[in-house]
């Protein structure tokens, strides 16, 4: 089977700052737009931010390997490399984590790499990686 895009659309305050912060701070290829919403190319899969003043963050959060983890939130695998590049292009645009990047469930099945940051309108996003990807679903 291949993997085919998926697409997201979440709300934001102000597209000018998503703007900024998904196309600048991480890198992402901006696609069509109006002045209600912008396409970005979220590593190949298509996001969307929509004018939605009021409506965006996140609400709750989960304790997971000893971290409260945001409630909701989205992200994307990466690879190993990949997600050490994105979490130095975050630090270096001074993007405050929510969870610093750190290796969780060490020496356990679906050891990860993960990262939390929140876009300028509260949006919660994970970043992981894997060294082995056949533990994306281990139990």
């Amino acid at each position: 089977m291949t993997l085919r895009p998926f697409h997201l659309a979440f709300p934001v305050d102000d597209l000018a700052a998503a703007r900024a912060f998904y196309g600048g701070a991480m890198g992402c290829r901006e696609g069509r737009s109006s002045e209600e919403w912008i396409d970005f190319d979220f590593y190949g899969h298509q996001i969307v931010a929509h004018l939605a003043p009021g409506q965006a963050g996140d609400r709750a959060s989960n304790h997971v390997d000893g971290h409260g983890v945001p409630v909701p939130h989205f992200g994307i695998v990466l690879t190993m490399g990949d997600w050490q590049e994105l979490a130095d292009r975050l630090r270096a645009a001074g993007v405050d984590f929510a969870i610093e990047p750190t290796i969780r469930f060490k020496g356990q099945p679906g050891e990860q790499a993960t990262m939390f940051f929140r876009d300028p309108s509260g949006n919660a996003l994970e970043m992981k990686a894997f060294a082995d990807d056949t533990m994306l679903f281990a139990t």
